[in-house]
């Protein structure tokens, strides 16, 4: 979900711009651990394969490298904008306070 957002300080007459991504993640899980099949299965490997592509971001961009990956997942080309210059990123990460998922909830942060 985008939220596109304009506002006009009429003091300055200076208009500024902003956007909103909203990005679901649920379903980022571990196959073994959640046993999904067929088009839950298919649609989990998708979210995962596209937090790993973030992770590849911001570790380029942590080391600033010379090419971001921007382009290799549909999210990271998304918040592209976000993730450079001035963009400023929040991202809330629900975690299960269970012994038995601490591993999943590591890798989650």
């Amino acid at each position: 979900f985008t939220l596109n957002l304009t506002a006009k300080n009429e003091e300055r007459n200076q208009i500024i711009r902003g956007k909103i991504n909203l990005v679901d993640l649920a379903g980022s899980e571990r196959l073994d651990r959640s046993g999904v099949e067929g088009k839950h299965a298919k649609e989990t490997m998708s979210i995962n394969k596209s937090l790993s592509s973030l992770t590849d971001v911001f570790s380029a961009l942590a080391q600033q490298s010379s090419h971001i990956p921007f382009r290799n997942s549909k999210l990271t080309y998304l918040l592209q904008p976000c993730l450079s210059n001035n963009g400023k990123t929040l991202m809330i990460v629900n975690i299960s306070p269970t012994e038995a998922s601490v591993q999943e909830s590591i890798c989650s942060l």
